[in-house]
């Protein structure tokens, strides 16, 4: 049996990734065209790697399709419930280091933290008969953190892509996404409350617990042995 290996498909975290491990002596490479999703490892045996995309790689690892899986931190929270019970951290990888924030318009001097967005949430919906909204593919992560926080009033609206133009369109009102520096919330006249900060991500290698694990575990231990975590 070999043990399953999954890496992001494309982008920076492919190229981090292929990076993180080569300097550790494990050579990850596509096995031919740039569509193709299957790879080749060299420096260990028994190791096959598979393509796909950062989100997927979660599901996967929960299915236990996958013995090991490299993706961000939000992802493996936001992609499967009871995370901790399907799968276990093995090493943080030091790069696609992120912040998941609720962010809030410049013009909303008065609401700097949770309390006083539960505030405003609540004046929101007395004064427009509606939720207020909050745009984010983070949906999981989210609504536990508000909930933990005590705040009720607000809808969460779907957006996979260029979140921090939602307020701008009137399609939301507040926002929860990634930030690496905070200069795109700036550039949208957005900022983060100051006890807005739901998860610290980076990229991060896992190990599934779902997965059949047999001969598996020897090629587990030559890899973290060889990789140093």
């Amino acid at each position: 049996m070999t043990l399953k290996l999954g890496v992001p498909s494309k982008g920076r975290l492919m190229e981090k990734t292929f990076d993180w491990f080569g300097k550790r002596g494990v050579t990850l490479s596509r096995a031919g065209a740039d569509r193709e999703y299957a790879g080749v490892v060299e420096g260990i045996g028994g190791v096959d790697l598979v393509l796909l995309s950062a989100g997927e790689i979660p599901r996967e690892l929960g299915a236990g399709r996958l013995h090991l899986g490299v993706t961000g931190r939000d992802m493996i929270e936001e992609k499967l419930a009871f995370w901790e019970d399907r799968v276990e951290p093995v090493a943080e990888l030091g790069f696609g280091q992120a912040d998941l924030v609720i962010a809030v318009p410049d013009f909303w001097v008065d609401v700097e933290t949770l309390d006083d967005f539960d505030g405003a949430a609540a004046a929101f919906r007395a004064r427009h008969g509606t939720r207020l909204r909050i745009a984010t593919k983070y949906h999981r992560i989210v609504r536990e953190f508000l909930r933990h926080a005590g705040v009720a009033d607000y809808a969460l609206v779907d957006s996979q892509g260029a979140t921090e133009g939602t307020v701008k369109n009137e399609i939301a009102e507040a926002i929860a996404d990634i930030t690496t520096t905070g200069a795109t919330l700036r550039d949208n006249h957005l900022r983060a409350l100051t006890d807005g900060t739901i998860l610290k991500s980076q990229a991060g290698l896992y190990r599934s617990r779902m997965a059949a694990w047999e001969g598996e575990r020897e090629t587990l231990a030559a890899l973290v042995a060889r990789l140093g975590v």
